[in-house]
């Protein structure tokens, strides 16, 4: 037996059981890194180049920005999951410094300047549920090209690094650590020999790490830093706690001592949740915190009559109280269906058919209570004495700056030159000119919401410098008018497909920047900016999410946004139609999914499915649905985040009806009856996993393929597997595939023997139907990819990642890897005829390059080996001679059908010609024709 293939048979009387999934060990991230780069030197596909198709105009999440104080048009950007860019023109152009770094997520970045050495803390610290993790702390220099890991890998995620402005190898570390579970390496770290060793000078809990931290200005000795407690699971997200709480330190950050106690001023508490600080002197300090406890009833009276919390704990004899115009007003504003009338619920009521809880649960999804939970959110607080004592300064609440999900921002800023100018933001970015007493919005339309970081100018007030979910914007006059700075392929993609229009269009479901089309060759340039026409266009906004294209009119597209707000898109003319399943009034709600799952049949276009806790099947183009199942979940479970829910769809392409569902608590079940009856067969795969791919075959009707991820169990695992029996018994895929979580696998659609698998830091494919894994990484960063999708008319594979936007490559010449050719020793794929024309060698213009033609032969080597290449005409004459070396695998070789190398104008003539290629085992030709 393959020492790399575990086979599970999994029968039904099977009684093999699973413990909860653990968290992975530090060393294998970078254990991950160093076997994905030993796998891509032996790959046989690392020649086979991707290129990024953007889109740019939307970027990405940006986390942290590290400006130069002498000339603020030197700047770096660091992404969420985009890696770092530097731009030396003010954001007129920016270059990616981490191409090569094995992650690209990021949590903070830090710039020696006087040195020119960048301190980099790997793995996001926004704690979102995309919050990927990092490998520790890297250092490099301004280019990036000599990067070091200096270690604490096991962080996951950095939250603020410290230079010593006067000696460049001390640096205080703030880390927050795990996102997904315990973890005793959280704390505040200290090297004082530029990250060769590092000491824990400050550590709470192993649920408690450390956000932020800032230091007085001219005196490095005083300085803070916030704690922050926190527990994340799939199900639940506890954001605040007893732990959370400011530090002072007096010595460098060598000993600490909390300043946020009962008596300070500063809430306390299990509602306590992320702070941010700034620094002002010695004794002026700002600090934003997310208050998690709820706010008292009395301060948030409903002047507008009845609300949707009225009904929550109403009794019937409250109800009865309620007018019918009351009533009928609620009916209509929150738009229930015509059918719920007045007298029709008053009745049902009366029969204790419904309680009036149920108009409440009516009502509640995972969307709204990110924005109608009553917390208090976001309060700015001030010390005049160094930390000593706290007063909040402001009395009204900061509506709408957190909302409930104040994890997500966390910072604060204050004016080096005015100390009661301080800047803060989360969905919106406010400022105060009086220290916090009051505050106004500063953000214009062509700024995104959601903020991150913020950058003053120490000596030009009103010049800032802002990252947010849709990239870097730049201000000269503090926020009346803002320069939108977006020209990086740093989309975060959660998903994408495409259509088979000629040329055929991409679309893609982005993280918080909605959904966009574009064409496919399209390529990035300014040019859009003199005709004013973008080629990409956004069709849906929100966090964008999946996308099906009716195959008989790429007219018709539905798509939509987080936890299953979907619509049916007329793109033409404009029109949406919502199709979101609900629920019959005194039926329990159902469960969405934030990435919630839809799929058109591939057998009639008119069919679509829709994955919530259930199984919905349209059959007239999501107009209506049918509830064809019980609950394919395990049930859900207690917490404040959708769980319990079907993650992806599949139907088989050769058998209408065969249909299969997966779960985010790790159920795969299947029906063979268009959804009728359904079966678990994953009783005996590893539980409690994300399934985040069940793929079916397009080559065999009895195989399927199924991806389980372990990310938000911070189990960076690969786990794969293959039923080729509808899944009575499944095959473990994962071989050597390095450690890290799959989010995607499919199948080639002409080559059976061929799979492609998307994990958080690439793209692997295998010629052996699964057996080994080579890396298919060339142009590709090591960004998370979500999404994969075959083109099939043009033999296109696309890759859709969240971080990097979309790549694409043509895959027909591995699509084409025949036993034959796999066994062989050389082997030369067939050239097509070249057409000459009489503009070869000719310029356009005198400023542009002349048109020259090029032959690219392909050959496929099963090892690496020396070789001579000749072109040779019909009367034997060698007309071209080159030596070099071949990689084992795809080798592109480009003849530029010269008859003399050293003559621009030389170019062979119409007729046939031979290349010969020679090795020490293998003499091969192949003709070609110039006609």
């Amino acid at each position: 037996m393959n020492n790399y293939k575990i086979i599970f048979l999994l029968l039904l009387a099977s009684t093999m059981s699973f413990a909860q999934p653990q968290a992975s060990d530090s060393s294998k991230l970078i254990d991950a890194y160093q076997q994905k780069e030993e796998l891509t030197k032996l790959s046989r596909v690392k020649n086979i180049h991707f290129r990024n198709i953007g889109p740019t105009i939307m970027s990405g999440r940006v986390v942290a920005l590290e400006v130069n104080p002498k000339d603020p048009t030197k700047f770096y950007v660091a992404y969420a999951s985009g890696g770092v860019w530097y731009t030396d023109n003010n954001g007129t152009s920016f270059r990616s410094i981490s191409e090569d770094w094995p992650t690209q997520n990021i949590g903070e970045i830090t710039m020696d300047w006087n040195n020119e050495i960048l301190w980099v803390g790997t793995g996001e610290n926004n704690s979102s549920r995309s919050s990927y993790s990092g490998i520790g702390i890297l250092k490099t220099d301004p280019n990036g090209s000599n990067w070091v890991n200096l270690g604490l890998t096991d962080s996951h995620h950095i939250g603020k690094i410290l230079i010593n402005p006067t000696n460049k190898d001390h640096v205080i570390v703030g880390v927050t650590g795990h996102l997904y579970s315990k973890n005793k390496n959280r704390g505040v770290y200290v090297t004082k020999d530029g990250g060769s060793t590092w000491k824990k000078t400050l550590f709470i809990d192993d649920v408690t790490g450390i956000i932020d931290m800032a230091y007085t200005p001219n005196n490095f000795n005083i300085m803070y830093a916030t704690a922050w407690e926190k527990d994340r699971k799939a199900w639940n997200f506890n954001e605040g706690g007893k732990g959370s709480a400011i530090y002072k330190s007096i010595d460098a950050g060598e000993t600490w001592d909390n300043i946020s106690k009962e008596d300070s001023g500063f809430p306390v508490g299990d509602g306590v949740g992320r702070i941010g600080i700034a620094v002002f002197d010695e004794n002026i300090i700002y600090a934003v915190l997310d208050n998690q406890f709820f706010r008292n009833r009395n301060s948030e009276q409903n002047d507008k009559g009845i609300s949707r919390d009225s009904f929550k704990n109403m009794s019937i004899q409250e109800f009865n109280k309620i007018s019918d115009k009351d009533l009928k007003s609620f009916l209509r504003s929150n738009r229930f269906p015509s059918k719920y009338t007045v007298e029709k619920i008053k009745s049902d009521i009366d029969d204790k058919k419904i309680s009036p809880s149920d108009l409440y649960k009516y009502l509640v999804d995972a969307n709204s209570d990110l924005f109608n939970t009553p917390i208090i959110g976001a309060e700015v607080y001030r010390s005049n004495d160094g930390g000593k004592n706290w007063t909040k300064t402001h009395e009204s609440f900061l509506d709408g700056v957190y909302n409930t999900y104040g994890y997500y921002f966390g910072k604060i800023h204050v004016d080096p030159s005015n100390s009661d100018k301080i800047y803060t933001y989360g969905v919106p970015i406010i400022t105060s000119d009086d220290g916090g007493k009051s505050f106004y919005r500063i953000g214009k339309e062509n700024v995104h919401a959601d903020h991150h970081d913020l950058w003053i100018n120490p000596n030009k007030p009103g010049h800032l410098i802002n990252g947010n979910d849709g990239g870097v914007n730049i201000t000269y006059d503090d926020g009346k008018n803002w320069i939108k700075n977006n020209s990086t392929e740093v989309g975060q993609f959660y998903a994408i497909n495409v259509d088979y229009e000629k040329p055929y269009n991409v679309y893609g479901g982005l993280q918080d920047n909605g959904v966009w089309k574009g064409p496919h060759n399209s390529i990035e340039n300014k040019r859009w900016n003199m005709n004013g026409k973008y080629p990409w266009e956004m069709i849906m906004g929100g966090d964008g999410m999946e996308i099906q294209i009716d195959n008989r009119d790429s007219n018709t597209v539905y798509t939509g946004f987080q936890f299953g707000f979907y619509y049916r898109l007329e793109l033409d003319s404009g029109k949406r139609k919502s199709i979101k399943p609900v629920h019959e009034l005194g039926e329990s709600p159902y469960r969405f999914n934030w990435q919630t799952p839809i799929l058109l049949s591939p057998h009639n276009q008119d069919i679509l499915y829709f994955g919530t806790n259930h199984f919905h099947k349209s059959n007239d183009r999501g107009d209506s649905w049918q509830l064809t199942s019980k609950d394919l979940t395990n049930g859900g479970k207690k917490g404040n985040v959708p769980y319990g829910t079907i993650t992806t769809i599949a139907e088989s392409p050769l058998v209408k009806d065969l249909l299969y569902v997966g779960s985010d608590d790790g159920l795969i079940h299947v029906s063979k009856n268009g959804g009728e009856t359904w079966k678990n067969i994953s009783k005996n795969l590893p539980q409690d996993m994300w399934v985040s791919k069940v793929y079916a075959s397009s080559h065999n009707e009895k195989v399927i393929y199924a991806s389980l991820n372990g990310y938000r169990w911070d189990n960076f695992s690969p786990y794969l597997y293959k039923s080729e029996n509808y899944g009575k018994t499944w095959t473990s895929l994962s071989s050597n595939l390095p450690d890290s979580p799959i989010n995607v696998v499919i199948e080639d659609n002409v080559n059976q023997n061929i799979l492609y698998v998307g994990n958080d830091h690439g793209v692997y494919v295998s010629l052996d139907s699964g057996t080994n894994w080579e890396p298919f990484s060339s142009g590709l960063t090591s960004a998370a990819v979500h999404d994969l999708v075959i083109q099939k008319d043009e033999n296109h594979l696309l890759v859709g990642t969240h971080g990097r936007s979309i790549y694409l490559t043509e895959i027909e010449k591995i699509q084409g890897l025949s036993d034959e050719i796999l066994k062989s020793s050389l082997y030369i794929y067939p050239l097509k005829s070249i057409r000459k024309l009489s503009s070869w060698g000719v310029k356009r213009s005198v400023w542009s390059e002349p048109n020259n033609p090029s032959l690219e032969l392909t050959i496929f080597s099963s090892s690496k080996k020396d070789y001579q290449l000749s072109i040779i005409d019909t009367e034997g004459n060698t007309i071209y001679n080159v030596s070099d070396k071949l990689d084992r695998g795809f080798n592109f070789i480009d003849y530029n059908l010269k008859h003399n190398q050293n003559n621009n104008d030389d170019f062979l003539d119409k007729g046939s010609y031979k290349v010969l290629i020679i090795t020490d085992k293998d003499n091969l030709e192949k003709e070609f024709q110039i006609k």
